[in-house]
């Protein structure tokens, strides 16, 4: 069993998000199911992806969580492995439930965020051990937030905790989070391409051109990103760290960026005070395609895609078909490497009008899923 974590020892400044998160001083785990709980191990990653397997399939999913995602979470940015993940393991020391919080940097943001995920076997399902590993989670977040109140750079800053499921969960799932107090605030749709589908010419004038992802660009295409999704709801800036988190689908030769040629950057401290990440003379970067491969998945799905993890560009640039070009660009370069389709997830309600752009471009819906959240 886990040691309980500590009472928080930040001192609250008026409207703290200490006040706001009401957390609990310690934690109480699961009791239900007989289950021996302990913290995550990094050699539990087999075992645990397994068992994620098997919850997904119980839960009607064809794409599933591969071990190399399990695996970067050890080496994220703000994770507390004895702190922030719990698994539970039968009297033969299987597992067959699991949690964990993500928590979040807050160098420039406007909300602090932390997320929750568990899952329960299916054969342990019924037993009362998912509305008691949720409450775990919950108190955990609200533990998280709670450590931020120290922080007078946050102060005043609102909270959020969230869960995302998919649309094909079960229908307790979303009545386990509205029960604990959480609400649905977003939807998100998958979308599919046919690639044997003609893909439309679309290129861009001078002095705009694609050219491909390289290591010299990364920041330079972090502080466009950052730029891009200012105002995409829930978006935070991504820190140099963050940003390179969570690259195991990253797919290097499906990436690419736009490039205005006639800027340079005089030094990124000017576009963003404190970040002198990106040398001047660099390329001033202004849109981004980031292509991940998820080839565990293509089994199940039944058709081999290229995946769009991220597509953006600067609110200064658009109109000027970057998006439309460095997606199709996209297309035909999944389909020169033998995919069969384009994949992307798109908020319903994104405020630059991507899913119009998506429709014409030939996506459509496959399925799609749900974020519910706290507000404090």
């Amino acid at each position: 069993m886990p040691t309980p974590a500590p009472g928080l020892s930040a001192v609250p400044q008026p409207d703290s998000i200490t006040d706001r998160a009401a957390a609990p001083r310690t934690l109480s785990v699961p009791t239900a199911g007989a289950l021996l709980w302990r913290p995550w191990a990094r050699e539990d990653v087999p075992a645990l992806a397994a068992l994620m397997r098997t919850v997904e399939e119980a839960d009607g999913r064809d794409w599933f969580t591969a071990p190399a995602e399990i695996d970067e979470l050890f080496g994220a940015p703000v994770f507390d492995v004895a702190a922030d993940t719990l698994v539970g393991l039968d009297a033969d020391g299987v597992l067959r439930a699991h949690a964990w919080i993500e928590r979040y940097p807050t160098t420039g943001v406007s909300l602090l965020r932390v997320s929750v995920t568990g899952g329960v076997h299916p054969d342990y399902r019924g037993q009362g051990i998912g509305t008691e590993l949720l409450a775990w989670a919950t108190g955990r977040a609200r533990q998280a937030l709670a450590e931020l109140g120290g922080d007078p750079q946050l102060l005043g800053l609102p909270g959020r905790i969230s869960a995302h499921i998919g649309d094909t969960d079960p229908a307790e799932r979303h009545d386990l989070l509205r029960a604990a107090g959480f609400e649905p605030i977003r939807y998100y749709a998958n979308l599919l391409r046919d690639l044997s589908a003609p893909v439309p010419a679309i290129g861009l004038e001078p002095p705009l051109r694609l050219v491909p992802w390289t290591d010299a660009l990364e920041d330079a295409t972090r502080l466009a990103r950052n730029d891009a999704f200012r105002d995409h709801w829930g978006s935070q800036p991504r820190t140099t760290e963050s940003w390179r988190a969570y690259r195991s689908a990253f797919e290097p030769r499906w990436s690419f960026v736009v490039i205005d040629e006639s800027v340079r950057y005089a030094g990124s401290e000017h576009e963003q005070p404190g970040d002198t990440t990106v040398p001047p003379g660099t390329p001033y970067v202004v849109g981004l395609h980031r292509g991940e491969r998820y080839e565990h998945d293509w089994e199940s799905q039944g058709y081999t895609a290229g995946y769009t993890g991220l597509l953006g560009v600067r609110r200064a640039y658009r109109g000027r078909r970057i998006a439309a070009a460095l997606l199709t660009h996209a297309m035909n370069v999944y389909a020169a490497d033998g995919m069969q389709r384009a994949e992307l997830d798109v908020d319903t309600d994104n405020p630059t009008g991507a899913p119009a752009l998506y429709t014409r471009l030939g996506y459509t819906k496959s399925d799609g899923s749900t974020q519910y959240t706290i507000e404090l």
